[in-house]
């Protein structure tokens, strides 16, 4: 039995399409946050999850099984740094509790953009972005969607500026299995279900639009225009782009020669 576990944010419903019913009976399928996936895979309660590129980083002896992911080539919309003062002035950075891989790309953007290591706080789930004393505020998902105009002195979609500044796209999420674990049986059905689910992004996007307060149209777009699902060669570099920020920045282990 291969224990998988994936998350339920919307930007996942593509690459979850039907993947349920597509296991086989001794394979099971549990949804939950992604730290709480990453912690999972580590303590071997889990064997293959989709977890955040960070926490990829993070562990000892993982491997991408699938070239299914969370990606975008350019604006992803749902990921967004709201500045109160012109971002080369950012001394204290509120980073959103929802998100791992977002909290430290922003951080190596400020570095490798700015040379800012700006203090860092908690936007918790409970708390609105305006709420937080703070200069500026990264937000994900649905309140990144659509932040309050009028209050901030810049809006940086982080997709669309990760992509210019480094010319690569960035990964958010993959299939990573836990060391010792044969699980590439899996790899066809993951790409499959990822396929089924881009041919089937109007029905998904009427099945989730209302509930987060989105048109059908939006959500459609969200999935086909901002986000992207394929691991190339492109993502392979975004990857290893992001990884050496993250280390520059003490965010992860050194890489093991």
């Amino acid at each position: 039995m291969t224990r998988i576990g994936a998350v339920s944010y919307l930007n996942t419903k593509p690459l979850i399409h039907g993947l349920k019913s597509s296991l086989g009976t001794g394979d099971s399928l549990t949804l939950n946050l992604p730290s709480r996936l990453a912690a999972g895979l580590q303590s071997g309660e889990l064997d293959l999850a989709l977890i955040p590129s960070v926490e990829y980083f993070r562990g000892a002896g993982y491997r991408i099984i699938s070239d299914a992911v969370i990606a975008c080539r350019g604006p992803v919309w749902s990921v967004r740094l709201l500045s109160r003062v012109p971002v080369d002035q950012i001394r204290r950075l509120a980073l959103d509790e929802g998100s791992r891989t977002s909290a430290a790309m922003v951080r190596v953007l400020l570095w490798q953009m700015y040379r800012l290591k700006p203090e860092t706080t908690v936007l918790s789930m409970e708390q609105t972005p305006e709420s937080v004393d703070a200069d500026a505020v990264l937000v994900i998902g649905d309140r990144a969607m659509h932040p309050e105009r009028g209050v901030y002195q810049e809006i940086w979609d982080l997709g669309d500026r990760w992509c210019l500044h480094t010319e690569t796209p960035f990964v958010f999420a993959m299939w990573v299995a836990r060391p010792g674990i044969d699980v590439d049986y899996l790899a066809p059905i993951l790409q499959s279900c990822r396929d089924r689910g881009c041919e089937s992004l109007e029905t998904i996007a009427r099945q989730y639009a209302a509930g987060h307060g989105l048109t059908n149209e939006d959500l459609y777009r969200y999935f086909a225009e901002n986000l992207h699902f394929h691991l190339g060669d492109r993502e392979v570099r975004g990857l290893d782009r992001f990884r050496d920020g993250c280390q520059e920045l003490g965010l992860i282990p050194d890489r093991v020669s």
